[in-house]
């Protein structure tokens, strides 16, 4: 799959990593970092220690705010394929100490 439409390097190193099922994943987040699915507060380790390897974007479709905003194709799984939305959030340090994910229309 193409990342090459991800113009953040955070993000798209972020986003080979969960491609790819690394946990290097957890290496580009703070300690404890917000989550929300849909909208609703969620357990980001919990979350990915389910998801990390198992679900993962088809299509990079549409790229915003500064490369921090990823919109595609995903597969999630037992819930099937849809489209989604990754919105990272960066501290001052680098690290992403938010990500909110949904589905899109």
């Amino acid at each position: 799959m193409d990342l090459s439409k991800i113009t953040n390097a955070t993000v798209k190193s972020a986003i080979e990593a969960l491609q790819s099922g690394s946990e290097q994943w957890y290496s580009f987040f703070t300690e404890n970092p917000e989550m929300t699915d849909d909208g609703h507060s969620v357990d980001f380790k919990q979350f990915f220690s389910k998801a990390l390897g198992k679900e993962k974007f088809l299509t990079i479709d549409r790229v915003e705010n500064n490369g921090m905003d990823i919109y595609g194709k995903f597969e999630a799984g037992q819930w099937g394929n849809f489209p989604v939305f990754f919105k990272f959030h960066q501290d001052a340090q680098g690290k992403f100490d938010r990500l909110d994910i949904g589905q899109t229309q």
